[in-house]
């Protein structure tokens, strides 16, 4: 077989078999799929029919795409649903949005982002090479491969349809995994409830892991470039007397860029009292573009990760606390949520507690109901409730989505109130399907004046309009503050 008709016929084959596996897994979660086009902006009113027309459609381009006679025209579907995909990813992210966006269905959903887009460019380019270079020839249909292939050409189709078995499997099997764990999670919680309702005290398994550098021990000395030009050291970054949270990052990494919107917060509001600085790998004009995008400061290029190293770092974001005495404060947080805790923590030592005092009375703030008009916060506030401060487009948000929606479902009895404050547009809070009052804030004011730093936080409020709890942040921490509230466990 020709070397080009070869090329054609093998790029149908992966091209097939990608749409075939992103069809099979989208009709496997046709929930996430409906909310995932409800997100990229699709009317409430075709999202259903988009949804389920959608793995339709790219079973047909899949199929077509096999048979020569039929793998042209399949090219040119398959080039324009990509290229649509394509702009609806451009379009989110011009947005400032990171819906999920949930291309393989139950087998993998992440944050829209530039790997999104790559990916989805890079199978629009596929595309277009059969419809450009598979103008007057496409290659060989299934039926004619079993003659025209050779043992080298047969053996490297072999592992492409190896490759793309293994991933489907093991997507499917990790999925599978991953959801009965979810059901020995759900059963735990409940049979930790009955206990703790039977008057059993349970240890909480929530510390932090012990990772990185034994507090206590002197903080290695750095020497980096800034992006701002010459050289920082430690002890610069000391010279106020603050303690310092370094924070390991780089411009590739998906939950980094989520942190980056708090991480700023956190200079601004919190400079005369902790130093922070974030050291990140990679190429130099990505990290300053990044920087100048969140409008962060004390940004240092880590060029080898000799930082990275030295201070133990397993992986990016993590960040470890340096004393005001120059040692190591607390183990290294890895993580978004551990990050939080670990800046809560500082902040807390200090004589600072996150968000406002607790028996301080709501601000007076009104806010957007999600139906239209507009309400006084406090006059939402019926009984002991829990204010989640969200966004849609937060992967965070994202990964605990699920588990709200089945504590909405079941909550137990003495369970204060979900009350949803939410920032992003309106179709896209409406698309998470919350059961509970959902107010928009889409300026954050009610998160700025409660002293919630970024998403997902919550504080519990008494049903007089009275401040219950610190701001705690995180999923796990909003689970429990859900579960288990302070008004809850004082009865």
């Amino acid at each position: 077989m020709a070397e080009a008709a070869f090329a054609l016929g093998l790029s149908a084959v992966f091209l097939a078999a990608v749409f075939a596996t992103a069809a099979i897994a989208k009709l496997l979660d046709p929930r996430g799929s409906r909310a995932a086009v409800k997100a990229f902006g699709v009317p409430d009113r075709l999202a259903s029919a988009v949804a389920g027309g959608l793995p339709i459609a790219e079973i047909g381009i899949g199929a077509l795409l096999l048979p020569a006679a039929t793998r042209w025209y399949a090219a040119a579907a398959a080039l324009g649903l990509l290229l649509a995909f394509c702009a609806g990813i451009v379009r989110v992210m011009i947005r400032g949005e990171a819906p999920d966006c949930h291309c393989f269905g139950a087998l993998h959903s992440a944050p829209t982002g530039w790997s999104t887009l790559g990916r989805t460019g890079g199978l629009a380019l596929l595309a277009a090479f059969l419809v450009v270079a598979g103008r007057d020839d496409t290659g060989p249909g299934i039926s004619a491969w079993k003659a025209d292939l050779n043992a080298s050409e047969w053996l490297l189709l072999g592992l492409a349809a190896a490759l793309v078995g293994i991933v489907t499997v093991g997507g499917y099997a990790v999925l599978h995994v991953m959801r009965n764990y979810g059901k020995v999670l759900v059963r735990l919680e409940k049979v930790e409830e009955q206990l703790r309702s039977a008057g059993f005290e349970l240890e909480d398994p929530d510390d932090m892991p012990e990772l990185g550098l034994a507090p206590g021990i002197p903080a290695p000395p750095i020497d980096l470039a800034s992006i701002d030009g010459g050289r920082v050291s430690l002890d610069n970054l000391r010279e106020f007397g603050n303690p310092v949270l370094l924070l390991f990052t780089s411009p590739t990494c998906g939950p980094c860029s989520h942190l980056m919107p708090t991480v700023a917060e956190w200079q601004q509001e919190h400079a005369d009292e902790l130093t922070v600085a974030l050291v990140s790998s990679g190429d130099p004009d990505a990290v300053r573009s990044d920087a100048e995008a969140h409008g962060l400061a004390n940004v240092l290029l880590d060029d080898g990760s000799q930082t990275f190293d030295a201070y133990e770092a397993n992986g990016t974001p993590s960040a470890v606390l340096i004393g005001d005495d120059g040692t190591v404060a607390a183990w290294l947080a890895a993580g978004s949520d551990w990050i939080e805790s670990l800046v809560a923590q500082a902040l807390s030592g200090l004589g600072r507690t996150p968000g406002l005092p607790v028996g301080s009375e709501l601000p007076e703030l009104e806010l957007k109901r999600l139906d239209g008009g507009e309400i006084p916060l406090r006059d939402a506030i019926e009984r002991d409730s829990v204010l989640l401060f969200w966004n849609p487009g937060c992967g965070f948000c994202r990964s605990l989505h699920e588990e709200l929606l089945a504590w909405e479902e079941a909550p137990p009895e003495w369970a204060p109130a979900l009350l949803v404050v939410s920032a992003g547009e309106a179709v896209s809070v409406k698309a998470e399907s919350f059961a509970s009052e959902v107010l928009l804030d889409p300026e954050w004011k009610a998160s700025s004046a409660l002293g919630a730093d970024g998403t997902p936080m919550a504080v519990l409020v008494s049903a007089d309009g009275r401040i219950a709890s610190s701001v705690v942040g995180g999923g796990p921490a909003v689970l429990e503050l859900l579960g288990a509230g302070a008004l809850a466990e004082s009865r």
